[in-house]
């Protein structure tokens, strides 16, 4: 069903929301969101709004003239700009303080830029595709998000469902993931092991509060250190 939705949404320029835990593919949805676009040959650019302290964040989202701040010896174009004609997503959008939050709301509806220090407005033509693993609307009712910016972002909202909630899910991944990850580890000529019952009981009553993230390092670990054709619950 989300890729069906990713199938309708990747024609229109509509801003996207993605929403789920951490681990559960919001950037892989993202992704595909933008493979399968028109904006396909133009940049994809991912920021983690999260990771960044307030000042440098905004100087890489909407770039800096020279002069604009200590350090600042050279005028920069921020990311807004870089991803002129392609995508940008904006990872953990929940993270962004209120200024910040601000000056987002005002590129996405006013679709240009002005860069920290400057004057000038350089119009850009960005898709914006947002993920947090926040309940943002429940944030808008504590005061910590715009209202009106959760509004302008969730445009097309997609769910992704935490793996727990996924159970029939859980087996198909990991033998994929355990597939894959043998190939890579094992001489030619050997078969892919399999899992054994006892192991799969233990993947499907554990909760993955790392989700799919979580999933792959395992079954990564698994086929690193099976000694035989059955992956056993010793492996995981």
């Amino acid at each position: 069903d989300v890729y069906k939705l990713v199938a309708r949404v990747s024609e229109s320029r509509s801003t996207v929301l993605l929403q789920g835990e951490s681990g559960t593919g919001k950037e892989l949805i993202a992704r595909a969101i933008h493979a399968n676009s028109p904006r396909r040959d133009k940049p994809f650019i991912p920021v983690n709004c999260g990771a960044l302290p307030d000042t440098l964040l905004e100087s890489e989202m909407f770039g800096h003239e020279k002069g604009a701040f200590t350090g600042a010896h050279v005028a920069k174009p921020g990311l807004f700009e870089a991803a002129d004609g392609g995508t940008i997503f904006l990872d953990e959008v929940s993270g962004m303080t209120a200024n910040l939050q601000a000056r987002l709301l005002r590129v996405i509806h006013e679709r240009h830029v002005r860069r920290v220090g400057g004057i000038r407005l350089t119009p850009v033509d960005v898709r914006v595709i947002a993920a947090s693993n926040q309940d943002l609307e429940g944030l808008c009712k504590q005061g910590t998000f715009r209202p009106d910016l959760y509004y302008r972002l969730n445009v097309i909202s997609i769910l992704r469902p935490p793996l727990r909630s996924r159970g029939g899910d859980i087996l198909l991944l990991a033998n994929e993931m355990l597939t894959r990850f043998s190939q890579r580890v094992l001489s030619d000529g050997h078969a892919v092991p399999s899992i054994a019952s006892s192991a799969a009981d233990i993947l499907m009553r554990y909760s993955w509060p790392g989700n799919v993230r979580e999933l792959q390092n395992v079954m990564e670990r698994a086929a690193v250190l099976v000694d035989g054709a059955m992956v056993r619950s010793e492996h995981l």
